[in-house]
């Protein structure tokens, strides 16, 4: 478990006291030594003297650090105006015990040697708290080295405080010789002509084509933590129409974190350009720890808990205290990892994992029977379109009717709360793995309107980096030379990181009331042949010449686009302006249980066509025999 970022301050604050009292106390003994090293017993002997030194000054000298904010200061980025703080509380710490200790001894006591000693006394503080606080650094420095990523030089794209921080790191830990930055882009225009750190602001994001070849740049730096995601995308694809590599500022969020530790904003924390930064949209902004609070004290279960949406949301619940985690997965492998994963991050989780099949009644009604789960996240389902549509009917028995098992047992043992992952290709379906899930999303619909548990669904578009999407596809087709295969030049999809796929979930599971069908605003949606040049670039290579794309066509049961809603449904906003609700469509329950039973009694006939039967359940099926 993480510790929060107030508890890492609170130690961080406790060790600074501590080091300055050992600071103080040998500070005042060091200066004992040197003017009166014959009379260091007076220390014991005499009690004001004693009380002076372990506890008068310290007291004075810590209260007057915080007095000075000493004790808030970012030391990596400390000048000679930062150190004189300290070089005044020492001083003015010692001049208030002075002050005190002749208002309780004799002034006869006070003799030379007594006032050498505190002189002395301060500069020893001084020294060794200075010191103190540049060591550490100068070790980091020295043992961290230079990342052959910001070798040559360098543009950096933002004149904030973030830019200026990062100039002067670069320049106190790094030689000339080897990087050096070489102009600020900035769109303010009035900062256009001036100079940050010594570095001109040499003109806007227009102007980043061109100046990389006037100044023969090798290394853009995107500076700007809180720039807008579409803003920020259009500037780091403008910035990969050049050879140059690219490196990034974590988002003010993950600065935060890092600024836990004090490290501010250095060169340490540049990362590679990511795909999600080219998403072009806001990051789905949904407070976790707030929608989390339901699942305290809980017994959850999560049906597919191996792969990667489930496993996510695994992670995420295991972080929330509950009561009882069931990992419920066909997949022994996947199961394993995530098990061992959890244990790993919290030995005290009660976690259980069982292997089994979400098509097999049985064995779920025993698992219901005996752990009686409270909430149930049904992440379990076939999702590979190519692949169902040459075996449509295992889309029928796993998805339908896995769903349908789980949501009977859910009902029959008094589940308060019934999730179901769905996705964008439910709507107006063309392939059969998209029509499944429409009678999934039906079959949370019928069971909500006859069971208290509450049943919901959530629908997204592609996750980026899950089992089986495209971008995994296309790093493995770079990492063999190419060709990137794409199905069309033209095709579109909508993308989500899995975090945030999960976050939706997780929102889902805390606002349901029954029925509702859950719809993620996903911001314009993406050409796959753009993904696919992207991440070519992101990976070093020119796409075309350096690694070639081919167009495949489209595969069975594609379509070139993908739509969120169905258009009957419409839309309903909830807290979170990008979550939304579909009003359920209202269907004939006697109809749609008959042509389940259809679907039950032939899915294990290969030679009955599904297809029809799916059809009749789901009329936006786009399918023709």
């Amino acid at each position: 478990m993480k510790r929060k970022l107030s508890d890492v301050f609170i130690i961080k604050q406790f060790k600074a006291l501590l080091i300055d009292y050992l600071i103080i106390i040998v500070s005042a003994l060091a200066a004992i030594l040197i003017t009166v090293p014959d009379k260091i017993t007076i220390i014991f002997s005499r009690e004001s003297l004693w009380g002076s030194v372990f506890v008068i000054y310290p007291v004075v000298f810590i209260t007057l650090c915080y007095f000075f904010s000493v004790y808030t200061i970012l030391w990596r980025y400390a000048d000679i105006i930062t150190y004189l703080r300290i070089f005044f509380a020492s001083a003015f710490s010692v001049g208030i015990t002075a002050i005190v200790i002749i208002a309780i001894e004799p002034v006869s006591n006070i003799t030379k040697d007594v006032v050498w000693t505190y002189i002395i006394a301060v500069f020893f503080n001084i020294l060794f708290a200075s010191v103190v606080r540049f060591i550490p650094y100068y070790i980091s420095v020295k043992n961290k080295g230079l990342d052959d990523s910001i070798h040559g030089n360098i543009m950096i794209i933002g004149g904030g405080a973030a830019g200026s921080l990062l100039i002067n790191d670069i320049k106190k830990n790094t030689k000339r010789s080897v990087c050096k930055v070489q102009c600020v882009i900035d769109d303010d225009k009035s900062k256009i002509g001036k100079s940050i750190n010594g570095v001109t602001i040499a003109g806007n994001s227009t102007d980043i084509i061109p100046l990389v070849d006037k100044y023969d740049i090798d290394i853009i730096v995107f500076a700007i933590p809180t720039c807008p995601s579409d803003r920020k995308s259009a500037i780091l694809n403008l910035c990969q129409k050049t050879d140059c590599k690219i490196r990034i500022i974590p988002s003010i969020y993950q600065l935060v974190e890092n600024n836990a530790g004090n490290s501010g904003i250095n060169v340490s924390l540049l990362r590679d350009v990511q795909i999600e930064d080219l998403l072009g949209r806001e990051p789905i902004d949904i407070h976790v720890d707030a929608v989390l609070d339901y699942v305290a004290g809980k017994t959850v279960m999560v049906t597919g808990g191996g792969g990667s949406i489930g496993s996510e949301l695994c992670r995420q619940i295991s972080k929330h205290s509950p009561k009882k985690l069931i990992i419920f997965d066909i997949y022994e492998n996947n199961a394993y990892e995530i098990q061992n994963e959890l244990l790993r991050a919290d030995d005290s989780l009660d976690l259980t994992v069982l292997i089994g099949s979400v098509r097999d009644e049985s064995r779920l009604r025993a698992v219901f029977e005996k752990y009686k789960p409270e909430i149930v996240f049904h992440a379990a389902a076939h999702k590979h379109v190519p692949l169902m549509e040459d075996s449509p009917n295992e889309s029928i028995k796993n998805n339908v009717f896995g769903t349908y098992n789980t949501a009977k047992c859910s009902d029959e043992f008094g589940v308060q709360k019934f999730i179901l992952i769905s996705t964008d290709k439910a709507v107006n379906p063309t392939n059969i793995m998209g029509a499944s899930k429409r009678i999934c999303e039906m079959i949370i619909q019928y069971f909500s309107n006859r069971s208290k548990t509450e049943f919901a669904a959530v629908r997204f578009g592609n996750v980026l980096g899950s089992n089986g999407s495209v971008i995994p596809l296309f790093r493995r087709q770079i990492a063999e030379g190419g060709p990137v295969t794409v199905t069309d030049a033209n095709i579109i999809r909508y993308f989500m990181t899995i975090p945030e796929a999960v976050s939706l979930v997780l929102q889902a599971g805390a606002t349901a009331k029954g029925g509702e069908i859950f719809v993620l605003d996903m911001g314009e949606p993406v050409k796959i042949i753009d993904l696919a040049e992207n991440l070519i670039r992101l990976s070093g290579y020119k796409p075309y010449t350096e690694i070639k794309i081919e167009f495949i066509g489209l595969r069975p049961g594609e379509k070139m686009y993908e739509e969120k809603l169905l258009m009957e449904e419409g839309l309903k906003r909830t807290s979170n302006s990008l979550i939304h609700i579909g009003h359920p469509i209202v269907f004939d329950e006697k109809e749609f249980v008959a042509a389940l039973e259809l679907l039950r009694k032939n899915m294990s006939n290969d030679d009955f066509d599904v297809r029809k039967v799916v059809k009749s359940i789901v009329p936006t099926y786009n399918y023709s025999s």
